[in-house]
């Protein structure tokens, strides 16, 4: 077994997801978040909590994704307040009887989740939450060391065909400009047009990690820092198709170097030697990317009704 390798257990609010968020039951897609968790580690461990007589036409789709449902009858007053206790429930009894999963996905926008995320990090355990952006608490994010937006199929295939029209304009100026010489300069330079512009986030972390760096830093680290600082990060939703393309327009914009070491590439500041010093290994990179966060204090505010 790779002891890199994550084991997660997700939980799912599933009435806090379909309720008002645009996402209904019967087109609930939870591939594109399994793909994200995937990329992670193992998913062990699947539930999803709700009164499933309320949204039956979603119980095959999570079979399928070997999703446990369990039931959670309507109360007197209300059923969601019983889904919640019992996710609570069994995700702490799951940290302290299950030593081997290190990481849980929450998904939900409630913020009263937020003592829940707190316990769990508290005990060593990474929190991933996930959740709809325009129904999800900013405390609860906050609370996350990570955050993965859901988003309703309909957008996302939006956003796929806007991408696809991109490219190909890209492609025909590229014909127009000459062959090779329009697409070499497009591939170094980023576009200025649309949105993608260098978060003011990914600016501050580049400075302060470069700043205190005795060597090249592994791009990996400077993602990871970020994400702790602001754990909903996503550079797709600056313009950028991966985090190597925001690195380029950071190094057009004169914000870094990148230079090659065999095969990996590694990060530098822009002022530095053609020659720089080898990356630092394991608990010396660590600590290099921990160093952004030097003199701040995690603090957990309590939670207040959505």
């Amino acid at each position: 077994m790779n002891n890199n390798e994550h084991r997660i257990a997700l939980f799912l609010d599933f009435e806090n997801l379909v309720t008002n968020t645009g996402i209904s039951p019967n087109n609930f897609d939870l591939q594109p978040a399994m793909d994200r968790l995937l990329e992670r580690g193992k998913v062990v461990f699947r539930r999803a909590y709700c009164d499933w007589s309320r949204f039956k036409e979603a119980k095959g789709n999570l079979h399928g994704y070997g999703v446990e449902l369990i039931e959670v009858p309507p109360s007197t007053r209300s059923g969601k307040n019983g889904a919640d206790m019992r996710m609570v429930i069994d995700a702490l009894e799951l940290c302290y009887a299950r030593e081997h999963i290190d990481t849980f996905a929450i998904a939900s926008g409630d913020s009263d989740f937020c003592p829940l995320a707190y316990k769990l990090r508290e005990n060593g355990r990474t929190l991933i939450g996930l959740g709809v952006k325009e129904a999800t608490s900013p405390l609860f994010v906050k609370a996350c060391d990570e955050f993965i937006y859901l988003r309703p199929r309909h957008k996302e295939e939006k956003e796929k065909e806007r991408e696809h029209k991109k490219e190909d304009k890209k492609d025909k100026r590229s014909e127009e400009g000459g062959r090779g010489r329009g697409k070499q300069a497009k591939e170094s330079a980023p576009s200025s047009k649309g949105k993608s512009e260098v978060p003011d986030i990914a600016v501050e972390v580049v400075q302060r990690l470069l700043g205190r760096a005795t060597g090249s830093v592994n791009p990996s680290l400077i993602k990871e820092a970020i994400v702790r600082k602001e754990p909903d990060f996503d550079e797709r939703d600056h313009g950028f198709s991966t985090f190597a393309k925001l690195l380029a327009a950071m190094e057009h914009d004169g914000l870094l170097k990148r230079v090659q070491q065999g095969r990996q590439w590694y990060v530098v500041a822009p002022d530095a030697a053609s020659e720089p010093p080898p990356a630092p290994k394991g608990k010396h990179a660590r600590a290099a990317a921990a160093a952004v966060e030097e003199d701040e204090e995690e603090v957990y505010p309590d939670p207040i009704d959505d």
